[in-house]
């Protein structure tokens, strides 16, 4: 498998193939709209990291970076694929081409009542294992309220506020409620 750092969009080859994971991957409450994901990998408010296995799409990183901050928005790998070590790869990419900055990610809440409540768990345990740690922290996305983990040291709400403002515009990050909570 091979990584590619890209900060534009897939290859033209590839867009399909990003699109249909992105789609397929992500509930619907959790998916920024997908012309506003490529708009952003256009006009460089975004980055993508995505991986190759024999010239084939199986997965991406979408970063939104701001400062010394990286935020781990998406990542996603070929559902057929999954379990075989490419997140931990595509992971590991993240942090080599992030290095210097503090990286963050959105979780699902470890909530016993949801029905993906041991699909949660293993994505807990799948970033802990690569280096990530719970922050004292949540962030809120439209409807969907989010635990926080990363690598580097802790964010302030102030600092998402402008990573948010300069990705989505000071408009659009205000129209659908984008914050941080601090649990100190």
């Amino acid at each position: 498998m091979s990584i590619t750092v890209k900060t534009t969009i897939p290859e033209k080859s590839d867009r399909k193939a990003f699109k249909n994971l992105y789609l397929s991957a992500f509930p619907k409450e959790e998916r920024a709209p997908f012309f506003l994901i490529l708009s952003r990998l256009k006009t460089g408010k975004a980055e993508i990291l995505t991986a190759h296995e024999n010239g084939k799409f199986i997965g991406f990183a979408y970063m939104v970076c701001w400062k010394d901050l990286a935020y781990l928005f998406y990542l996603a790998v070929d559902g057929t694929i999954r379990g075989k070590g490419y997140g931990t790869q595509i992971l590991n990419a993240v942090k080599d081409h992030y290095q210097n900055q503090r990286i963050f990610l959105a979780r699902e809440q470890l909530d016993q009542s949801a029905e993906n409540y041991k699909q949660r768990i293993r994505r807990h345990l799948f970033y802990q294992k690569n280096g990530f740690t719970d922050l004292p922290c949540q962030i809120k996305e439209a409807s969907v309220i989010y635990d926080v983990m990363g690598i580097g040291g802790n964010i302030s709400a102030q600092e998402y506020e402008n990573l948010m403002i300069a990705w989505a515009g000071k408009f659009l990050s205000k129209m659908i409620d984008m914050k941080l909570i601090e649990k100190f």
